[in-house]
């Protein structure tokens, strides 16, 4: 029998969650070129058929029956049920990428965390933006940041309203943050209220790390526009991105053409074409698995991200609290 060369081996990789993003991932999976999309469920046997017609894939009568037939899976349900679902696939002995957020509390994503370190597994957590073109400007031109201010609002869209606008779209920034910031956090001032939903819509944070440097983050999902935007102070110099237009302008005294009058100042003005993020984690999850390349984002940087978001949370109650005491608003 031929023996399958390293570079042939595909992963047989499984996904639970056919909503929005799980079919995105099953359309992914199928792409992948070292990916073999074996199965997909969903509690809705209706939708799963649906999606996994599409994909091109079985759709599985249960999720045990899926982990028999896998060696990854990808878990792209509510995030309430995250923490159930990875920790079943990693007591099987399967590879997990694990949508953000990690799990519902700190206490649960430890618990994956030392579950998938103590079995030699994966668990790569889906933080999307750290594939993406704009990241990777960005952490190239910036090692040392001193102030961040980000920008995350979106008009409103019921999906992803079973969490508050710090988990559905607070949590990007803030592990864009966390990547670029090599600190622990000392503090965190938040508010922010719900609108148009049980949860807050809107959101602002200050979070201040142990080595000095300060993030301001607002994020909100009932805004009239799409923007993001994110700015930032550093040792090396200024950067400006405009996540949206796929832009961004450096202006330091390394990179770029000089500013006439500034005092050797120079400014880089960088354009990034589309960039599909989402085939780039999938291609990044095969090679962890497949052949033990580092994983860009664990389990541990889930965790971290986690913890600012929750902290973040909890700021924000905190507020809430004093400024009902203090008559300004109603619990």
């Amino acid at each position: 029998m031929k023996r399958e060369s390293h570079a042939a081996r595909r992963l047989r990789t499984g996904i639970v969650g056919a909503g929005h993003f799980g079919r995105f991932h099953a359309l992914k999976s199928r792409d992948a070129t070292r990916e073999d999309l074996v199965a997909l469920f969903d509690p809705d046997p209706g939708r799963a058929a649906l999606v996994a017609r599409e994909a091109g894939c079985a759709a599985a009568p249960s999720f045990e029956a899926l982990l028999d037939e896998v060696e990854a899976v990808i878990v792209a349900a509510p995030a309430e049920h995250h923490f159930p679902l990875a920790t079943a696939a990693l007591r099987a002995g399967r590879h997990v990428l694990v949508e953000k957020p990690v799990a519902a509390t700190v206490e649960e994503g430890a618990a994956l965390v030392e579950l998938a370190e103590r079995a030699g597994l994966v668990l790569q957590v889906g933080h999307l933006l750290r594939y993406s073109a704009e990241h990777r400007a960005i952490s190239e031109r910036i090692g040392r940041p001193l102030y961040i201010e980000a920008t995350r609002i979106a008009p409103f869209k019921p999906r992803g309203t079973d969490v508050s606008v710090i988990l559905d779209l607070m949590i990007h920034d803030l592990d864009l943050v966390l990547a670029l910031v090599n600190s622990a956090i000392e503090s965190v001032d938040a508010l922010g209220v719900a609108v148009s939903s049980a949860h807050e819509d809107i959101a602002n944070a200050r979070v201040r790390f142990v080595n000095g440097c300060v993030a301001t983050i607002t994020a909100s999902r009932i805004s009239l526009k799409t923007e993001r935007r994110m700015r930032i102070f550093s040792e090396e110099g200024y950067l400006s991105a405009d996540f949206m237009q796929r832009e961004l302008s450096f202006i330091g005294r390394e990179r770029g053409l000089p500013l006439p009058g500034t005092g050797g100042f120079r400014r880089e003005a960088v354009r990034w074409d589309d960039h599909d993020s989402l085939s780039a984690e999938h291609e990044a999850f095969a090679a962890s698995c497949l052949d033990g390349a580092p994983v860009l984002v664990d389990g541990r940087a889930g965790l971290r991200a986690l913890d600012a978001a929750l902290r973040v949370k909890a700021s924000m109650d905190a507020t809430r609290h004093r400024m009902s005491e203090s008559g300004l608003i109603g619990e």
